[in-house]
């Protein structure tokens, strides 16, 4: 395929836009460009209607920024055509520009006859199948190639170099890969994994497979293709040995009129979609034809349908049991599968004897074909005659082969009847049949389709040892004695006797060097390896000149871009630094330079030097002044064009990244919060004033510098006033007057309890008389009242108007009350003072008479233990009144 592709593009070129002649015009590259005269015809041509300047365009990429002027008006004009040179675009001549702008060299190879990519180029693209073995001859001083693409050219005593960067001058290449040219092989290098050696690797980085092959590398044969090519398998064969190692041997022989075709099972289709049953078969009530016995049929243990007993209508399935005997028979006592005859008698009741009948009053002479009879005719036979069989109620003759007359049938001689053949069997016959020919002597010469003859039976598949006749693809014959198994005839081995190894069907020794050995077959390797382990691509242990490079079990086509293959080691090794590709160890076999300061000179890579304020142009290994050959001096034609060295001066908009808009984002959020955190500090000085203001006006407090200065420290730290924490002093002041309180309390209590009435009682006068016009210092206002309260009669005296005549109620004094060293209960040493925060500190109250009673009581308990009122098991009262 592509030979014929480069014989055409080669020998006759492409369609490109060439100078016929030295032009003199601009050349230019991104960001620079030189007017002169030049020979090239690579990239394209821009022009623009209103600019006198028509513009070479060498590979790269033109946006709406590129320098210079020039080259920025022309591409940023309206009316801007772009005419590509060969390969260099799929758009027409004079197409309208859109930016960015990509010259580039469609995915192949464009060979120029003059150096300096000079002359009528021709291009062609990747190959749509595999090269192979073949060679292309062709005469070329530069080449091109596009990005990802590399070549395998046979070049001078070199027989295979992989070249990956354009040429300018083949002659500049280093002298073992300079001489006559020939192309090997083209493709992308932008497939991971690599392609096998059926495979072309796409530009696109995938593998396109010929027609046969599959796999993401093209590395395996579809289904019913075979071989290192993957061809077809033979027509006629349903399937074959396929896969890239097979043979093509067909396993499966296409089968036409299967039963299953007009849903049949024991029974061969017509054209009409009808199907004929063999014998012993009818239809079956779900309505596939010829699955169930026929009625005088039973199925036997193999899957036969075998006939009844003679006499018997109807048995049983498996066993063969009679369910139903016919006239003139009655069931066998011992052998149930079996139905005897009824004795044959006259009228008067004679037994007619064999060989006749009853007919009135005497006996009547059967036909001669029977045995016993019910009648005078050939068709009322019981039992056929010597030599004939019982087949639809008649009695019929056999061949010499057993086989009945007028069916397919055989004879049975035990049941005296025509019998089936055997399963799937359609045809069989007995050799050599006699009267003691027995029914397992039958053979089957012929079977349902689908099904092959083995030893006189009907069988699925040949059985090991022996292989399926070519001539009538239904018997199996047996296979020569040096092979266990075979195909096609009986020599060629698939597997051979005495531990030899079948390799193309002859018993070896050892396999070729192919080869590898399986389940004592010769298997051939991948086509990509020169020797293997196994079966795949990835199992090579050796590779041929055409993938020479063996890398983790696979043979490919190529080193590395920065390697070369050394045929000795038969290992890749790396070019020289120098070097962006090479054909040999050392600094002069360089193919291009690593450098894009250096051009190649004889497979050295020295200095460019360009001229004019040139460099090299990238990826093609020149400078942009060779290729352009300054106007002289004086001519018209050396007048610059406007532009051609002047930048533009633009101010472009670039997108925003997205950091960009994050940090955006981020800024207005802080701008945000600073302005609410301002507008609240604002808001809370307003209320501060507003208060200070009011404070001033009702002269709550007095704000001194030192006040001032707090207020500005809450306000700034966010923290409320807090109160002045109290000294240990006040707190145990204020204990000690929540004392004195809970005191008086119980005081009043106490004298309330024991106060006599003053309302003329009969009772003695209470001890503590003396209190009632007593009011301590200090006391609360409602102490008159109190006092009103003790001194008045008691609720009786006020109800009935008259003195009690008995002792008023007194209430317990508690004998051992809590002493508080705040409390006026206790000695005078125990009561502390006041804090001295305090403004006034009062002088200590003397002690109450009940004060100094109570006290006295505590200190001096009596020991006398009579009461006024004898107390009545109250469980002990420690009432502090009692008598003296």
């Amino acid at each position: 395929m592509l030979s014929s592709i480069f014989a055409a593009t080669f020998a006759f070129g492409a369609s490109v836009v060439a100078q016929s002649s030295s032009s003199s015009s601009v050349v230019c590259i991104a960001g620079q460009c030189l007017q002169g005269s030049y020979n090239t015809t690579l990239g394209g041509t821009l022009s623009a209607s209103g600019i006198s300047t028509e513009v070479l365009l060498l590979p790269g990429q033109y946006t709406s920024t590129t320098n210079p002027e020039l080259l920025h008006e022309l591409l940023t004009s309206s009316s801007a055509k772009f005419s590509p040179s060969a390969g260099f675009g799929n758009s027409s001549a004079g197409s309208s520009v859109s930016l960015p702008l990509n010259v580039a060299l469609q995915p192949g190879i464009a060979i120029y006859p003059q150096t300096l990519y000079s002359g009528q180029g021709s291009y062609s693209g990747l190959p749509s199948s595999p090269v192979g073995n073949t060679t292309i001859p062709f005469t070329a001083s530069s080449i091109a190639l596009s990005g990802d693409i590399w070549a395998a050219i046979s070049a001078g005593s070199n027989s295979r170099v992989i070249m990956w960067n354009s040429v300018p001058d083949v002659s500049q290449l280093p002298a073992s890969a300079s001489g006559s040219l020939s192309l090997l092989n083209l493709q992308s290098s932008s497939c991971s994994p690599a392609c096998s050696g059926n495979g072309i690797c796409s530009a696109s980085g995938t593998c396109q497979c010929p027609s046969g092959f599959t796999g993401a590398s093209c590395e395996a044969c579809s289904s019913g293709f075979f071989g290192p090519t993957c061809q077809a398998c033979p027509s006629g064969c349903t399937s074959c040995d396929d896969g890239i190692s097979g043979t093509g041997r067909c396993l499966v022989p296409v089968v036409s009129n299967l039963p299953s075709s007009c849903n049949c099972i024991n029974g061969e289709c017509g054209a009409n979609g009808q199907c004929t049953c063999i014998g012993g078969w009818t239809s079956a009530s779900n309505g596939t034809q010829c699955a169930a016995c026929a009625s005088g049929y039973f199925l036997d243990t193999n899957g036969n349908c075998e006939i009844c007993q003679l006499g018997c209508q109807e048995c049983a399935d498996g066993t063969g049991d009679c369910i139903t005997c016919a006239q003139g028979f009655t069931q066998d006592g011992n052998d149930r599968t079996k139905c005897d005859t009824i004795p044959r008698t006259s009228s008067t009741g004679a037994v007619c004897p064999d060989g006749s009948y009853g007919a009135g009053t005497a006996c009547a002479v059967c036909s001669p074909l029977c045995t016993t009879c019910f009648g005078p005719n050939s068709n009322q036979c019981i039992i056929c005659g010597s030599g004939t069989y019982m087949f639809n109620g008649s009695c019929v003759t056999t061949n010499v082969e057993g086989v009945c007359s007028g069916s397919n049938l055989i004879a049975n001689n035990n049941k005296h009847e025509c019998d089936t053949c055997g399963p799937k069997c359609t045809t069989c016959q007995i050799p050599n049949f006699n009267v003691a020919s027995t029914l397992d002597q039958a053979q089957c010469t012929g079977c349902l389709p689908g099904f092959v003859l083995s030893q006189g039976k009907c069988v699925t598949n040949c059985p090991s040892g022996t292989f399926l006749s070519p001539q009538d693809n239904l018997t199996c014959t047996a296979c020569s004695s040096s092979c266990t198994s075979c195909a096609g005839s009986a020599t060629t081995c698939l597997t051979c006797a005495n531990n030899l190894l079948a390799s193309n069907g002859q018993c070896v020794n050892s396999c070729p060097s192919n080869k590898f050995s399986s389940s004592g077959a010769c298997i051939s390797c991948h086509p990509d390896c020169a020797t293997c382990s196994g079966p795949s691509f990835n199992q090579c242990t050796s590779c041929s000149k055409t993938l020479p490079v063996l890398t983790n079990g696979r043979c490919l086509a190529t080193c590395s871009q920065s390697q070369f293959f050394d045929t000795t080691s038969s290992t890749c090794q790396s070019c020289d630094s120098s070097c962006a590709s090479c054909s040999g160890a050392g600094p002069n076999n360089c193919l291009a330079c690593s450098s894009s300061s250096q051009v190649l000179r004889g497979g050295t890579c020295i200095s460019a030097n360009c001229t004019s304020g040139t460099s090299v142009v990238p990826n093609l290994g020149v400078c942009l002044s060779e290729l352009v050959i300054p106007s002289p001096s004086g001519t018209s034609s050396g007048a610059l064009p406007s532009g051609l060295s002047t930048p533009i001066t633009t101010t472009t908009t670039q997108p925003l990244q997205w950091w960009e808009i994050l940090l955006m984002a981020l800024g207005c959020a802080f701008i945000f919060v600073a302005f609410l955190y301002c507008w609240r500090r604002r808001a809370r000085k307003q209320r501060a004033k507003e208060t200070a203001a009011f404070a001033s006006a009702k002269a709550l407090h007095k704000q001194n510098w030192r006040w001032r200065l707090a207020r500005f420290g809450e306000r700034l730290f966010g923290h409320s006033r807090n109160p002045r924490p109290e000294s240990e002093e006040i707190a145990l002041w204020k204990l000690r007057a929540a004392e004195e309180a809970r005191h008086h309390k119980e005081m009043e209590k106490l004298i309330g309890a024991h106060e006599h009435s003053r309302s003329g009682s009969g009772r003695l006068s209470s001890p503590l008389s003396s209190l009632h016009p007593y009011k301590r210092r200090g006391s609360h206002d409602d102490t008159d009242t109190l006092c009103n309260r003790l001194s008045a009669a008691s609720m009786y005296s006020q109800v009935t108007g008259m003195a009690r005549t008995g002792a008023e109620p007194r209430q317990p004094v508690k004998s051992d009350p809590v002493t508080s060293r705040f409390s006026t209960t206790t000695l005078g040493s125990s009561i502390p003072k006041k804090p001295n925060v305090l403004k006034r500190q009062p002088s200590p109250n003397p002690p109450t008479p009940a004060e100094a009673y109570a006290a006295s009581v505590r200190q001096s308990p009596e020991t006398d233990s009579m009461y006024w009122i004898t107390p009545t098991n109250t469980g002990g009262s420690h009432n502090p009144f009692f008598r003296k």
